[in-house]
C-alpha cells in the first residue's frame, strides 16, 4: 500500500469511533437502533468533506497571493 490518505477520511476509523461511541451511549441509557449506527460513518464523512470544501473556498478567497 503506497497511497496514503488522512486519518479522518478513513471509513474504518470513523466506523470504529462510532462503534465505541454507540456502545458508551447505550451503556449510559441512550437507545440506538443498529440502522442509525450503520448510517453514521457515511454522514460524518460527507460532513467532513463539506466542511473541507468550505474551508478551501474561504482560504482561497482570503489569500493574499495568486496561484501560478
Amino acid at each position: 500500500m503506497e497511497v496514503f490518505k488522512p486519518w479522518y477520511l478513513s471509513r474504518t476509523i470513523w466506523a470504529s469511533a462510532i462503534a465505541v461511541a454507540a456502545t458508551l451511549a447505550s451503556a449510559l441509557g441512550f437507545p440506538l437502533e443498529s440502522s442509525d449506527v450503520a448510517a453514521l460513518p457515511d454522514a460524518i464523512l460527507q460532513a467532513v468533506a463539506a466542511v473541507a470544501g468550505v474551508i478551501a473556498i474561504l482560504g482561497r478567497l482570503s489569500a493574499s497571493m495568486r496561484i501560478r
